[in-house]
């Protein structure tokens, strides 16, 4: 079924001072709500960026600045992709405002492993994302 709710803005990543981990603050809507709602997606650096990085893609190489900008599209993709599976959740059903964590602890298992498929699934789009867009 498709997700009646619609980005408004993302502002980020921001970089989690108490945290191994990166922020995006989006603004959601949906139709039968009065106002926005805001919603903070924690990214993981170990288990989230990392994983995607060294693991799923195995990516190196590159300038201090490709890798820069390599991170800042993996979180964005990982952002954007925690964002749908929360709201495929029904966590994000309800108007109030949201934080959703890192998924690496025993209560989000089953959300890592949607986004672990979503990793393995788009996994060749992201490798040629960042050639087309870094040029590595």
């Amino acid at each position: 079924m498709p997700s009646d709710l619609t980005i408004l803005n993302v502002m980020g990543p921001f970089r989690e001072p108490q945290e191994p981990a990166f922020s995006y603050d989006y603004s959601v809507q949906r139709e039968h709500w009065a106002t926005p709602q805001g919603v903070r997606i924690k990214v993981s650096i170990e288990h989230e960026l990392d994983y995607l990085k060294n693991i799923i893609l195995a990516f190196s190489g590159g300038s201090v600045g490709q890798q820069l900008r390599c991170n800042q599209l993996l979180l964005r993709a990982i952002a954007d992709q925690k964002l749908e599976i929360v709201d495929a959740d029904g966590q994000l059903a309800e108007r109030l405002d949201v934080m959703i964590g890192p998924f690496d602890g025993d209560s989000e298992v089953h959300l890592f492993r949607l986004l672990d498929q979503w990793m393995q699934t788009v996994k060749n789009d992201l490798r040629q994302s960042i050639k087309d867009q870094i040029g590595i």
